[in-house]
């Protein structure tokens, strides 16, 4: 036995060693930078909480993180999409492949031609107006990207609309192993398809839901790119999430240590929010 765990330890160093060097010394020493005044220029000293006093006393950090939160809204609706989508595209129907490349599309195409083609969308002038204007729906343009009422929301959608392809995968490669016999078995005592669904392949998906789940509010308090591409935090920084001010602050205003804590911020989130995922969505064995 000793021997046997050895040679498991032998064949997962080369993998701990690169999680250590690119995963656990950044997020450790970052996390220990989150509570110094770090400057390149001057020694690193130790401050305690200030930083994050400093963010929790900053509008647009309690903006972004209120904004990231909302950004959660989008899980169920994520789930629920993908799960409705993996039904559809599991049935064999002429084209079927078709239909499941172009739902995979959006997830495989870059962030900057998707800004490029919702800011499009969204423009004033863009498709979308001119649908709704031509349909007598609205009476003027829309400002979509540029109202500070709309804009999170408009991001949001984008965000779902990217998603719903990955999930789909994921749901689609658990439909394909819920065993037939089980269906069979359930069709020669009378059930009918919607009874199926629900008390075979629900429970059959609820690890990969779990799964899903966990990783679609990772992705929601983590949302950023779109943000970037689509209104840089605007309008009236409406737009700003909790890891978009970590960028702001590190990136364009030099502030490390802010960003630091901001992000520190984000990852205690995802730690509990991802904790309570694992406690009521975990499958229940009887």
């Amino acid at each position: 036995m000793r021997r046997q765990s050895l040679q498991a330890w032998l064949f997962l160093a080369p993998a701990l060693v690169l999680l250590a060097v690119f995963s656990f010394w950044p997020v450790g020493y970052g996390s220990y930078l989150a509570f110094t005044d770090f400057s390149l220029i001057r020694p690193t000293r130790w401050v305690g909480l200030e930083n994050f006093e400093y963010i929790f006393d900053n509008e647009m950090f309690v903006t972004g993180l209120k904004n990231s939160l909302l950004f959660l809204l989008m899980v169920p609706f994520v789930q629920v999409g993908a799960i409705a989508l993996a039904v559809l595209v599991n049935n064999r129907l002429p084209g079927i492949r078709l239909f499941r490349a172009a739902y995979y599309v959006p997830v495989v195409t870059t962030v900057s031609v998707v800004g490029i083609m919702w800011g499009f969308m969204f423009h004033e002038q863009g498709t979308l107006n001119y649908v709704l204007t031509t349909l007598r729906l609205v009476n003027a343009p829309v400002g979509w990207l540029s109202d500070d009422t709309l804009a999170l929301f408009c991001i949001m959608f984008v965000t779902l609309w990217r998603g719903l392809g990955w999930y789909m995968v994921m749901y689609l490669a658990a439909l394909q192993s819920v065993p037939a016999d089980m269906q069979e078995a359930a069709i020669l005592d009378g059930a009918n398809r919607w009874q199926r669904f629900w008390k075979i392949t629900i429970p059959m998906l609820r690890p990969t839901i779990m799964v899903c789940s966990i990783l679609s509010v990772l992705a929601a308090l983590k949302a950023y790119q779109e943000v970037d591409v689509l209104t840089q935090g605007g309008p009236m920084n409406s737009t700003f999430t909790a890891l978009y001010y970590a960028y702001d602050q590190g990136l364009k205003h030099l502030k490390l240590p802010r960003a630091l804590a901001a992000s520190f911020v984000v990852s205690v989130f995802c730690v509990g929010i991802a904790v309570l995922c694992l406690r009521y969505l975990k499958p229940k064995h009887r």
